[in-house]
């Protein structure tokens, strides 16, 4: 069996590491950067962190801001114009996903004039105007690992994932310090999202022997990090092994797919605005227990490797363990329903015929295990809407 692999050609690992960021835009010859980042990163002061550095060594960074927690077409043609306005050699896409994700579509969607929905799956966005340095300050998307990026078609109000190697960061910085502020209710859900990257990148249809080993080391460390990290945010390795696992899981589910949670999850956020890690952690006990009769083996290892089951059990008694697990870890981390959140029944009902179609069309439902059709997938969404009802 052949398959591919791809990755950032650059990365940076640990505690303080994002100082460097001068020195790893000198390895490329880089030096006219626009920061894409969120107005929470610069009224707290955090995107200091990056252009103190780059001050320092000589390098103005100019910014662009307007990013959103679910990055939409709208905003990344803003982004576009900022960057038509300037004289930039690179992005530095600095934050959560949302602004690693705004600042891949940006770079792919610069110079030419088509609109966003035009690089959507299948068409390969394989070329991009810009060199990206991503630099997360959460542990989740793995967005800086990553040949993917989710905008929002603002006017049918889809998701559109968007792949290729356009997407795919010449460079990542991975600074764990970057996490300490992150609140608890974020933690989660982004860690959440990783484990969901790490399970879904082995159980995946299109699983290879590097993905699996960067899938199952995910799981090992989230599994072991993910309530401490919530519980103690302070705690340094904790905070460490969250990122490092996250990274793991980005190129993971890049080399891999991820699969029926995600393809799920997009219409959630796209008709609900419910943020991207938290819709996972609502669909994840559900959808795994859907296909766990269909690879019972990979799901029996992922359930030890998460620390959900012991080396002795059974498969089928891991597999158990494994929903019942992702159960509990929800309950722990407060993860609510789709109606504990607050989204009206009669609205939700309403949509799920267009949300499983929105589903089905991103093609990662073909991934899973067991791959559904559109009524397995309705039916998915009443049971993820009424759980523990």
């Amino acid at each position: 069996m052949s398959y591919q692999l791809v990755a950032p050609r650059f990365m940076l690992v640990g505690g303080g590491c994002v100082a460097e960021v001068a020195e790893v835009l000198a390895k490329f010859n880089l030096s006219r950067p626009l920061i894409v980042t969120d107005p929470f990163m610069v009224a707290s002061g955090l995107v200091l962190r990056v252009t103190e550095p780059l001050a320092a060594a000589g390098i103005v960074a100019d910014i662009f801001s307007d990013t959103i927690p679910e990055p939409t077409d709208t905003v990344v043609y803003a982004g576009v114009a900022v960057i038509k306005s300037g004289d930039y050699d690179c992005l530095i896409g600095f934050g959560g996903g949302s602004p690693i994700d705004t600042a891949k579509a940006m770079a792919i969607l610069c110079p030419g004039e088509e609109g966003m929905r035009a690089f959507k799956v299948p068409h390969q966005a394989d070329r991009a105007a810009l060199p990206l340095i991503a630099i997360p300050t959460t542990a989740g998307t793995g967005s800086e690992a990553t040949r993917f990026t989710v905008i929002t078609d603002h006017l049918a109000n889809e998701k559109m994932l968007i792949a290729g190697l356009g997407a795919l960061p010449l460079a990542a910085i991975v600074d764990y310090e970057l996490t300490f502020s992150v609140p608890p209710r974020t933690t989660a859900d982004t860690g959440i999202d990783s484990l969901t990257h790490a399970l879904e990148a082995y159980v995946s249809r299109r699983a290879n022997p590097t993905s699996d080993a960067l899938a199952l080391s995910a799981m090992a460390l989230i599994g072991a990090n993910l309530r401490l990290a919530y519980h103690a945010p302070g705690n340094a390795v904790a905070r460490e092994a969250m990122m490092l696992g996250a990274m793991q899981a980005g190129i993971a589910f890049t080399n891999s797919s991820v699969a029926l949670v995600h393809g799920m999850s997009r219409p959630i956020g796209a008709h609900f605005h419910v943020p991207h890690g938290l819709s996972n952690a609502m669909l994840l006990p559900a959808i795994t227990r859907f296909g766990l009769e269909t690879s019972p083996a990979r799901y029996a290892v992922a359930a030890r490797q998460i620390g959900f089951a012991a080396a002795g059990d059974s498969d089928t008694l891991a597999c158990s363990k494994l929903a019942e697990g992702l159960d509990a870890l929800n309950a722990e981390l407060d993860v609510p329903t789709p109606k504990a959140h607050g989204i009206d029944p009669a609205a939700w009902e309403a949509k799920l015929p267009l949300m499983a179609q929105q589903a089905l069309a991103s093609g990662s439902p073909g991934n899973n295990p067991r791959v559904p059709d559109a009524a397995e997938i309705v039916a998915l969404y009443r049971a993820v809407f009424n759980a523990n009802a």
